[in-house]
């Protein structure tokens, strides 16, 4: 039986178009999208786009002793703002793409592929083709293929012009490559991958320093060289090829990484280093990006809070043998990545003022010492 609804007299018959929701828009996205997202598509990637699900080829697990999956999802917090402010859509996707490929690859783990959510008020399709190359330019960065999304349509849950991005990814290694705190040792060095800038954490931060200020986002700022806005867009820099590389390079003196995101630096390399060690980093080997200090100042920002929330130049740290720190400098120099010592781990807990126990991880403890390089 096939049932034919009539509107009642005086009333105006309802659609899913008029209640917002425009399924031909997205149609036009996906068509739009097509060929970013083909071109993070290797032969292990089956079928196309459109299908229910994304089917990856793992038939080469096989050839593993002994695999482990690793896997990690996250979104860019609110810098999206700044991206919706400027109306600049194509790099979101990069930082989406950055924070969760290398919280894998901290495992030594090598994200295999990723998919995608957008949620949005109303589907503007060249908004989201855009929004979906920057994920697909990530994915080619981290060597990981796109094999699945979704965009949602949200009507009078979110303003037309609002959006929202998140990812997941899915990575593997062998389990006696895994990377982790059982690894490092008192005496190894750790080494510091410089960031390209905020990444993705601290906005809120950065939002209200700009409020509080007055500050537009197309002010021209001298010493950065570009509007404050622009400087904020700047993608997050992505390591796994980079990592991956030492991983293989260096084998077992490599001892453990941390991707340095919410929380800064002393927080993040705290979860990777086992309890009762520690490790003193020293602020004079490097100079924070301008960025940071102009964000300090015209904030009125306390030194800590700002190491509490952001990178300050760092974006990944890695914890190797001693007799491994050379090669792996000369790894990262020969790949154009800046890369310097910033301390040793020691065996004990360290000073005052350490930094331990975070996101739950009962770990070693770090501390900041000494001053910025001017």
């Amino acid at each position: 039986m096939i049932f034919v609804a009539s509107a009642e007299p005086g009333s105006t018959a309802l659609t899913y178009a008029s209640a917002g929701v425009d399924t031909e828009a997205g149609d036009r996205a996906v068509e739009l999208m097509k060929a970013s997202v083909r071109r993070t598509h290797g032969p292990e990637v089956l079928g196309g786009i459109g299908g229910f699900a994304g089917m990856y080829d793992a038939s080469f697990l096989t050839k593993y002793r002994h695999p482990l999956l690793a896997t990690s999802t996250d979104g860019v917090g609110t810098k999206i703002g700044i991206a919706r402010a400027l109306d600049i859509h194509d790099t979101i996707g990069i930082d989406l793409v950055g924070m969760v490929v290398d919280d894998i690859v901290v495992s030594g783990a090598r994200p295999l592929f990723m998919t995608d959510y957008i949620a949005v008020g109303k589907v503007v399709p060249e908004r989201i083709a855009a929004i979906v190359s920057g994920i697909a330019k990530g994915c080619e960065l981290a060597g990981t293929a796109l094999v699945g999304g979704e965009t949602a349509e949200h009507p009078g849950l979110m303003a037309p012009d609002e959006y929202d991005v998140a990812g997941a990814a899915t990575g593997v290694v062998e389990a006696d490559e895994l990377l982790s705190p059982e690894r490092v040792q008192p005496g190894d060095v750790v080494i510091a991958l410089a960031s390209s800038g905020l990444h993705s954490n601290g906005y809120s931060l950065v939002r209200g320093v700009l409020k509080q200020a007055g500050w537009s986002l197309e002010r021209e700022v001298p010493e950065l060289g570009r509007t404050i806005g622009e400087e904020l867009l700047v993608p997050t820099r992505i390591y796994t090829a980079d990592v991956l590389a030492a991983a293989e390079a260096l084998g077992r003196e490599l001892h453990a990484v941390s991707h340095v995101t919410g929380g800064g630096l002393a927080a993040n390399l705290a979860r990777v280093l086992p309890a009762g060690t520690s490790a003193d980093l020293d602020r004079s080997t490097w100079t924070p990006q301008p960025i940071f200090d102009l964000l300090m100042k015209l904030g009125s920002v306390p030194l800590l809070d700002a190491e509490g929330t952001f990178n300050l130049g760092v974006g990944m740290v890695l914890v190797v043998d001693q007799a491994a720190a050379e090669r792996a400098l000369a790894l990262f120099s020969d790949r154009n990545l800046p890369a310097w010592v910033l301390g040793q781990v020691s065996a004990g807990s360290a000073a005052e003022g350490a930094v331990q126990g975070t996101k739950g991880v009962d770990g070693g403890s770090v501390r900041l010492v000494g001053e910025y390089r001017a």
